[in-house]
């Protein structure tokens, strides 16, 4: 699995024009699945997201986590994370999972988030065409990948 983690200071998502998820201070996840993930992907992003140490302490210091600092999140599939470039200047989606792995997988790691923070997640709607609004905030904006665990 492969997640864009933006921190946000608000952020929300629309399809066709209706607010499907939105959220305060907090983190926009783009998420990606493939083929090859599975539980382990989604406990070791779960865990490593939440105790992530990329929001502020009262020094002004990136020292704090998302469970500690209360932050909210909003969590968006989003398949184009695995594009390949390797031929010519289209992309290629060869490595991302179909909607019948993908949404599940998907699913499963949004209950897992919710588990281990101890609150809700908001959402887009998988597969729509999605509009999402975000004020970044630092700007911070972290590429985790649980194929490739740095």
């Amino acid at each position: 699995m492969r997640v864009l983690a933006q921190r946000v200071a608000s952020a929300r998502v629309e399809v066709e024009g209706e607010v499907s998820g939105a959220i305060g201070a907090g983190l926009l996840l783009l998420v990606g699945v493939e083929d090859a993930d599975g539980e382990a992907d989604i406990a070791w992003l779960s865990a490593k997201l939440s105790k992530l140490r990329i929001f502020p302490d009262a020094a002004g210091v990136m020292n704090r986590s998302l469970i500690e600092s209360g932050g909210e999140v909003l969590a968006v599939s989003q398949f184009t994370l695995f594009a390949s470039l390797r031929k010519g200047n289209r992309p290629a989606w060869s490595r991302a999972a179909g909607a019948e792995i993908s949404r599940p997988l998907f699913d499963r790691f949004v209950r897992q988030l919710e588990h281990d923070l101890g609150r809700k997640v908001e959402t887009g709607v998988f597969g729509a065409d999605m509009q999402i609004h975000l004020v970044n905030d630092g700007p911070v904006t972290i590429a985790i990948d649980s194929r490739n665990p740095e």
